[in-house]
């Protein structure tokens, strides 16, 4: 399978089930034509092969693939099918910014601009092969059978549903079945956010993660766009901004926590991220 891009939804706001079905075609049946539909059409395919196309792309769909048509787009069938075939569908709605980023490995997380802000991009593979087919078509039927229950009674687990299938099909293209250097990226981030207090360097993070320190290096800008020490510099700044907001704790103490040895160092990274002194930023927020 050819390398596809990457899906990416910002959230929040979160995407939104609309609905979802299963449809079977016999030999001679086809996709059909449509195009601007305002939603994301997710297609899960059971068996046979599904024959379709978007803007120009084509793609042929196996057993246990899926593929995530844009809402913008024009999807047709490239040609009817050549045997029995089943699918799973799921409708969904996404209010925020979304687009395709190539698959680099590379899954861009925007920065909080609001001390209580817990920004996320979504990234679902265009077309991915299932990495567990079996949890997939447990959550499919459990979504499709909801709906026929009352919309009071089926409303909130059809949302959370829809919200595992994605977390599926995420951690399908980034997970187990990642490079050893997307993983080894990914350890590194969490050790960060675990130790970020701590007098941490490129050494004493290859030291703990067992890796050389170039190419921990190496594994963080090519997943993150950043080094090890530039994620854990921001990191930082994000954490003093929510005790400038949530405690009453002095710039000095703030900055011992989060991990600066020096206050005015702190106060010059604060404004120099965030154009805004300490100070003033606790002062946006408090009377």
């Amino acid at each position: 399978m050819s390398a596809e891009p990457i899906v990416m939804l910002k959230a929040p706001p979160l995407p939104y089930y609309l609905g979802s079905g299963f449809t079977e075609y016999e030999p001679g049946e086809q996709h059909p034509n449509r195009k601007s539909l305002g939603f994301f059409d997710l297609l899960i395919v059971v068996k046979g092969e599904l024959y379709i196309g978007e803007n120009g792309r084509e793609w042929a769909l196996g057993e246990g693939e899926t593929l995530l048509l844009l809402p913008e787009g024009e999807h047709y069938a490239t040609k009817p099918c050549d045997r029995k075939t089943s699918f799973y569908w799921v409708h969904f709605d996404h209010a925020g910014l979304y687009g395709e980023e190539p698959e680099s490995g590379h899954i861009p997380q925007p920065a909080a601009e609001q001390p209580f802000a817990n920004p996320y991009s979504v990234g679902i593979p265009k077309r991915s092969a299932l990495a567990d087919p079996a949890a997939a078509a447990d959550l499919l039927r459990r979504l499709v059978g909801l709906s026929s229950r009352s919309r009071s009674d089926a409303y909130w687990k059809e949302q959370g549903l829809l919200l595992e299938l994605l977390e599926l099909l995420e951690h399908g293209e980034k997970g187990e079945l990642a490079p050893p250097p997307v993983r080894l990226a990914e350890r590194t981030e969490a050790y960060i956010k675990q130790h970020y207090r701590s007098d941490l360097t490129n050494e004493t993070l290859a030291e703990a993660l067992h890796f050389h320190p170039n190419y921990v290096v190496r594994c963080m800008k090519a997943r993150y766009r950043k080094s090890p020490m530039e994620y854990l510099h921001e990191y930082r700044l994000e954490q003093a901004k929510r005790l400038l907001v949530t405690t009453a704790w002095s710039v000095a103490q703030i900055a011992e926590h989060v991990g600066f040895r020096h206050a005015p160092y702190f106060s010059g990274c604060f404004k120099r991220s965030f154009g805004i002194s300490p100070l003033r930023f606790r002062k946006m927020y408090l009377n």
